[in-house]
């Protein structure tokens, strides 16, 4: 008999949590819990721009983001959207490009890219609320 024969576990508890790469679970977990999080945060964000900026000016946007409240929100929806889309792009440069030099560096400004981005939109955001 072999080992597995005389195993308790099913098959499927076998290969339960054991994808192509061995860590699926928790990126397909990732993507959906900042869905979730960003479909929250864009309907808030939706709502309180529409009744923050009625006027449409440069200095009623100041005076969104000025608001503790909303500066946390823009945050939040900026860096969560930013994680996300990396979380997407590398779904796509890990299943469709197949040169590995390419693959390497297309990995390297998947992280590089959106943590720039994220530095420089909560900068602004803190710039804005505390005048640093």
């Amino acid at each position: 008999m072999a080992q597995s024969d005389r195993s308790m576990r099913s098959a499927l508890g076998r290969v339960r949590h054991h994808g192509a790469a061995r860590e699926g679970t928790g990126h397909f977990i990732a993507m959906r819990f900042t869905s979730i999080a960003l479909a929250i945060l864009s309907l808030w964000f939706v709502i309180a721009a529409a009744l923050s900026l009625r006027e449409g000016t440069y200095l009623s946007v100041i005076d969104f983001l000025a608001q503790p409240v909303n500066a946390v929100g823009v945050i939040l929806l900026t860096v969560i959207s930013l994680y996300h889309m990396a979380l997407g792009m590398q779904d796509v440069i890990l299943d469709y490009i197949q040169k590995p030099s390419s693959k390497i560096l297309l990995m390297l400004l998947n992280v590089l890219v959106p943590l720039a981005l994220g530095a420089g939109a909560v900068f602004a955001v803190l710039h804005l609320n505390f005048g640093v």
